[in-house]
């Protein structure tokens, strides 16, 4: 299990896909915290006079709706196209311990793309006034959210990888199945319905456990929900990997 999981980084890092996910995402929420005028965006740091990182956690995980099913496509699809598949399920390694391999694999990558951005609050952090006037817990907090956040649309990006033999179909299923698990659900649930009921489909999305974690709150619901959504979607992988033996 150790020697495919570093055999995925080594295949992340001998291309540019790993690199460049990295840097498409710094680029993207530098661009938008950084340079792009506050009139516009209204997310520039140096303009709207807030040491505050918020900003940031309502960019990212719009930029991880594209980037992660980009490192999840290849995962399973060009395994299955390539016919290395067969080869991979000979190996004295579970199912299971296949898809978790390659899961930590792609989470590394989400890891190191989100590493850099602690520059940008040791930045906000020496600009506040008076200095280190930033909202500590509520940003680690938020830290631990978009963890969550992309954890889980990894687990869904692998799931849709295992599903086909094209990347392009599995970076568009991931997409489709990311974009509905962090938004569709509160989209339903704005349709005039009872409010109990509207609140409940409202609590299937990513995006209700994401907003009260980004605000600080750590309530062990949430981690329950991500936690979940993420076994769900790794045992469902499990269970397309095994049914190639039916």
């Amino acid at each position: 299990m150790k020697a495919l999981f570093f055999k995925e980084i080594r295949s992340y890092l001998n291309s540019l896909t790993g690199f460049l996910v990295i840097f498409v995402f710094l680029l993207i929420t530098a661009m938008f915290l950084w340079v792009f005028p506050d009139e516009a965006t209204g997310t520039n740091i140096f303009e709207n006079g807030f040491a505050s990182l918020e900003h940031l956690f309502s960019i990212a995980p719009w930029v991880f709706l594209i980037l992660i099913p980009a490192i999840s496509m290849k995962l399973f699809s060009e395994e299955n196209k390539s016919g290395t598949m067969e080869l991979l399920l000979t190996k004295p390694l579970t199912e299971l311990q296949i898809v978790v391999a390659k899961y930590l694999a792609g989470f590394a990558i989400i890891v190191f793309s989100l590493l850099p951005t602690l520059i940008y609050y040791y930045t906000v952090y020496e600009l506040g006034f008076p200095k280190g006037n930033i909202d500590t817990g509520g940003t680690w907090g938020s830290y631990i959210g978009l963890f969550f956040l992309g954890a889980s649309f990894l687990a869904i990006g692998i799931f849709a990888s295992a599903l086909t033999d094209s990347q392009v179909i599995a970076f568009i299923l991931a997409l489709m199945m990311c974009y509905l698990f962090y938004n569709g659900f509160e989209y339903i649930a704005s349709f005039k319905i009872n409010g109990t009921l509207s609140l409940f489909i409202s609590s299937l999305g990513i995006n209700y456990h994401y907003y009260s974690m980004s605000r600080g709150v750590i309530d062990s619901r949430d981690g329950i929900y991500f936690l979940t959504i993420i076994t769900m979607f790794i045992f469902s992988t499990r269970l397309v990997l095994l049914s190639r033996k039916w």
